[in-house]
């Protein structure tokens, strides 16, 4: 795909996320979504079932999510019954704990934390990438969520040579809360990313090749 990126940021930026979303399935190339069913992953899910009810949405499901994640995502799927496709790493949490010795920190082990991310986030997303072979990845990634967010815009190329697609990339928490009050989404109160160590960091998937 040759695109402007610069001409169709410019473009898409007042663009709603609904019309953002239908703009990328009207390219006519393979895409997927993904999510992560955090606190506030009703939001993406709704608009691309809304918009694109066919389209595959990936979970790399970790296998370290808390029992209120897992509830509400029985929730969402059951509401909005996304076309998901489930991604588990090949080893399970319980063998894990034992060889690493639970969740290793980045400040105490660096090479053992990012091994630990390749195995539970990053090989899984990859795998899933390697199954539906996208094109196009429409992501709810937000400009005011990481440092490295803040360098990128609705429309990005991902490492991997995936133009990466972010409907919602100027709303602002605000934006979302009201959004979620709107369609009276469900939202789990405990969410646990196991390759973050702060809110602002971010996790391997967008800044991997």
């Amino acid at each position: 795909m040759e695109l402007d990126l610069d001409a169709l940021n410019a473009e898409l930026r007042d663009k709603s996320a609904e019309d953002i979303i239908r703009w990328a399935v009207s390219l006519g190339e393979p895409a997927m979504a993904s999510t992560s069913f955090s606190q506030n992953a009703a939001v993406m899910l709704k608009l691309v079932t809304d918009c694109a009810p066919e389209l595959p949405i990936v979970w790399a499901d970790s296998g370290y999510n808390v029992p209120d994640t897992y509830r509400v995502a029985e929730k969402l799927i059951k509401l909005l019954k996304p076309n998901l496709k489930v991604y588990i790493p090949e080893m399970t949490a319980e063998r894990r704990n034992a060889l690493m010795g639970g969740i290793p920190h980045p400040d105490d082990n660096a090479e053992l934390h990012a091994e630990f991310t390749r195995q539970v986030k990053l090989e899984p997303f990859n795998r899933a990438i390697a199954d539906i072979k996208p094109k196009i990845w429409i992501s709810g990634i937000r400009k005011e969520e990481t440092a490295f967010r803040q360098s990128l815009d609705v429309l990005s190329w991902d490492g991997r040579g995936i133009l990466k697609v972010a409907p919602i990339f100027y709303w602002s928490e605000a934006d979302v809360q009201r959004y979620m009050d709107q369609h009276e989404l469900p939202t789990c109160k405990h969410y646990f990313d196991p390759t973050k160590v702060a809110e602002n960091r971010e996790c391997g998937l967008h800044t991997s090749a």
